[in-house]
Formats: structure tokens, sequence, C-alpha cells
């Protein structure tokens, strides 16, 4: 069994965002790979979101903060919203009839949440129809997100806290960052 890599390059990350959006339009699905790339949540938190967690329907506009307790670890965390977060999502419920705050963001059949298999399909399809040489998962968004932060200059700590991994062997492990990586940092150096 293989373990599943970041999407490291900017132009497949874009074909993966977009490919819901224009190869095969369905908004909740482009809206998904948006959560997932720019939260780093794992697949079983975001697919338990309502509409009351991101949207402020007194005030008529998204919150400024995600705030929810983990499945897996049971903490509580706090994610801001960014903008293209808050597009995709803007995007998506503009296309919906009409929304109740208890309304899963991601319904599955019978007005369920979408099941995690099903999830992982949505994503394992978007990755074969645009032939990446990896198979990517519902896992490679949430490395996805720790690749490209630490590649713009985030702090390794602080990936670890947003994770909330208890080592920073396990967020190293996610980061997938190899040979080509480092030689980037010894080249470009040049002190």
């Amino acid at each position: 069994m293989s373990t599943t890599q970041p999407i490291k390059s900017k132009k497949d990350l874009f074909a993966l965002k977009n490919y819901y959006l224009k190869n095969e339009p369905n908004l909740r699905n482009y809206a998904l790979i948006c959560m997932g790339i720019n939260t780093a949540l794992r697949i079983s938190d975001i697919l338990e979101l309502t509409w009351e967690d991101v949207y402020d329907f007194s005030q008529e506009r998204f919150r400024p903060h995600l705030i929810l307790r983990e499945n897996k670890t049971g903490k509580k965390t706090v994610i801001a919203l960014n903008r293209s977060l808050q597009k995709s999502l803007a995007i998506y419920r503009e296309s919906l009839s009409a929304q109740k705050p208890e309304q899963y963001i991601f319904p599955g059949k019978r007005s369920l949440s979408l099941s995690r298999q099903q999830a992982f399909r949505i994503i394992k399809h978007a990755g074969i129809a645009l032939r990446f040489p990896e198979p990517i998962s519902c896992h490679s968004l949430r490395k996805t997100f720790g690749y490209h932060a630490w590649a713009a200059g985030a702090s390794p700590a602080i990936l670890m806290m947003i994770y909330n991994h208890s080592s920073f062997q396990i967020t190293k492990r996610y980061l997938g960052i190899d040979q080509d990586d480092k030689d980037h940092v010894y080249l470009n150096l040049n002190l």
C-alpha cells in the first residue's frame, strides 16, 4: 500500500481545484476540494460541517473563522476562512435553492452527509481524469495544504500545530519534502 503524497505542482493543484468547476461541473465537489486544500482538515471533519459552521445567517455573510472539535483528536481548532475558500463556498451556495443552517454543506443522498467513500471516489476520479502521475485521495488535500504552506514560508512548528500532530516527525512526513525541495534551498541561498 502506497502513502498518498501532497500535490506539489501548482499547475496540477490548479487543475484539480477547477476540475469540477470546468471539466465536469459539480459545484459541491468543487467546494469540497477547495475546503480540503484550504483548511487541512481530515475528510471526516469536512463532511460533518453544516452551513451554520461557515455562514452567519443573521449577518448574511461568511464567518471569518470555522471553529470545531476534531473527530480524531477531540481538540478544538479554529481555522480562518480565506478568500479563495469563501469564494468557492459562495459560488456553490448561490447554486443551491435554499439552505438551512443545520444542513450539511456536502450532502449525499437523502440529505445525509456525503460518505467518506464517495468523497474518496470524487477526488480519485478527478486525479485519474487529469492523468496525475500518482494516485490521490482525500488525505492528499490535507497534505497539499501543508506542503504549499511550507513552500510559502510557513514554519514547520506552526504546521505541526495546525495539523494537531504530536510530533514533528509526523508533520515532516506529511510535507513530503524530497531531494528536489532540499536542492532548491541549497541552490537559492547563495550566501
